[in-house]
């Protein structure tokens, strides 16, 4: 049985989140840049580009010793495979969902995930609630629910990026390998079928992406660093952060692509979705409170003792 962890969230950790969630956030942007290519291609070029990155990145920090241990160890090799399927799913579905005009669906999507992160961080990493976190979950769960009665034909967006991510978190705390080295071996496991993919849009009709024009080979190319950047920051978090308290700061990531829903994508606000909004945003408010509360207080008896 894991050891329940607390809610006290570390600075670094903190900081790391709070970053990797506001370039999610403002991600529709940039898709609108590249939003000619096919989701499927995109996604594909999205690994290319992301690997070189990574390993620049991992030479500079002299990290080659810990790819090089992890890919001796069956497990681990194993547990990155299944989140390198994980994030490859989310990433399609996501741009899929913002390229077909369903930036709502995929903002719910991530309000979901972080409920689901408290129910996969108390059931599997044995972490403890508050009261008052209790009632934030419940009061975002009420909220979900409102909009669920009228998102029914893009509810497989919302829970395939809800569950995909939420579970590729998960996995990517148990594994004992550091978060840019892990990011590293992930893309790598996806490297092989991403050029098989571009290697049939090229030879296909329409041609490669990356030959169309100059800026739209370097907006593709931009895909690399707005991928492994987040990423490698939020494997941070996840490793030096309560797994709940980390699903309750996802909350900035949607609310951001929301905004940009109602403002830069001019999509339909409904009265429903606007509830949903104030009640989900009150519930990150109470969890947030409830650790700025409980840090003070542990500062304190830090203090006097």
């Amino acid at each position: 049985m894991p050891t329940p962890q607390t809610s006290t969230p570390d600075r670094t950790g903190l900081l790391a989140a709070l970053s990797a969630y506001v370039m999610w956030g403002f991600l529709p942007l940039y898709l609108i840049l590249v939003q000619v290519v096919p989701p499927t291609e995109f996604v594909a070029w999205r690994i290319i580009f992301t690997v070189p990155i990574c390993l620049l990145i991992v030479m500079l920090r002299r990290q080659m010793p810990e790819i090089r241990a992890a890919l001796t160890d069956r497990r681990v090799i194993l547990t990155l495979l299944g989140s390198a399927t994980l994030i490859g799913v989310n990433w399609f579905v996501y741009v899929w969902a913002i390229q077909n005009g369903n930036v709502y669906a995929a903002s719910l999507g991530y309000y979901i995930n972080p409920l689901l992160n408290v129910v996969l961080g108390t059931v599997f990493l044995g972490e403890v609630l508050t009261r008052r976190q209790w009632f934030a979950a419940g009061l975002a769960a009420a909220g979900i629910a409102l909009l669920l009665g009228g998102a029914l034909t893009t509810l497989w967006i919302s829970l395939t990026l809800a569950g995909s991510f939420a579970t590729y978190g998960l996995l990517r705390k148990q594994v004992a390998v550091g978060a840019l080295p892990g990011l590293t071996i992930e893309s790598a496991l996806l490297l092989p079928l991403a050029l098989g993919i571009a290697w049939v849009f090229a030879a296909g009709p329409d041609g490669s992406a990356v030959a169309v024009s100059a800026e739209l080979t370097l907006s593709i190319m931009l895909g690399g660093a707005l991928t492994a950047i987040p990423l490698l920051l939020f494997a941070i978090a996840a490793r030096r952060m309560n797994y709940s308290t980390l699903g309750f700061i996802q909350f900035l990531a949607p609310t951001i692509v929301f905004i940009l829903g109602l403002t830069v994508f001019e999509e339909e606000l409904q009265l429903v979705q606007l509830a949903c909004f104030v009640m989900i945003w009150s519930a990150a408010a109470i969890f947030v409170w409830d650790i700025v509360q409980r840090s003070r207080i542990a500062v304190k008896a830090s203090a006097a003792s």
